[in-house]
């Protein structure tokens, strides 16, 4: 497994990388086959530290979490304990997706867009209706069914996930309802 271990404006020794690699080496070994690249990212936030880590599994899949402790290894700790509880929980059906999947899932290239937020305060109305982009980044969509979707949806703690589905190959929504539910948008569904 790769590792990406970095710091934002803080410095990373090698005792806390051999540190992550053990431990999320562990974790990883404990409840996932083969994952590919794990990045982990440290910095800090006023008194706290703050630990984000991503693992990339070999079944597509990606596994997230984050962290804020007062120690920089206390909010590694916390993070890893919170990517151990996500893994445990899908276990068995991580295996059984690798098993039903011969091939990696699929990504496909796509544009993504962080949008200004409109001022509520102000009852006028706006000069266009354009929204003012403020970031633009490259981004993956996966190609995955409805199921390994909602798991990869959960899995990561997202409220929403576009993917491409398999059955269809048509680009697909799922996301948490208000009333903890999932919702699923398949336009090709419609007649």
């Amino acid at each position: 497994m790769r590792y990406q271990i970095s710091g934002k404006q803080i410095d990373i020794g090698d005792a806390l990388q051999t540190h992550v690699k053990d431990d999320l080496g562990e974790i990883i070994g404990k409840y996932a086959e083969r994952p590919t690249d794990a990045t982990i990212v440290f910095s800090k936030n006023a008194h706290e530290f703050v630990c984000e880590a991503t693992v990339h599994l070999s079944t597509g899949l990606t596994t997230q979490a984050k962290a804020h402790a007062n120690g920089i290894y206390a909010a590694f700790d916390l993070c890893a304990e919170k990517m151990e509880k996500q893994l445990r929980r899908y276990k068995r059906r991580l295996k059984d997706h690798h098993q039903d999947r011969a091939q990696p899932v699929e990504l496909m290239d796509a544009s993504a867009y962080i949008l200004a937020a409109t001022d509520q305060t102000d009852e006028s109305e706006p000069e266009s209706l354009q929204p003012i982009i403020i970031a633009e980044m490259e981004t993956k969509i996966p190609s995955l069914s409805v199921g390994e979707a909602v798991m990869q949806m959960e899995i990561a703690e997202s409220p929403v996930l576009i993917f491409r589905n398999d059955a269809n190959k048509g680009i697909n929504v799922v996301y948490r309802r208000d009333d903890g539910n999932i919702g699923w948008i398949d336009p090709s569904g419609t007649n």
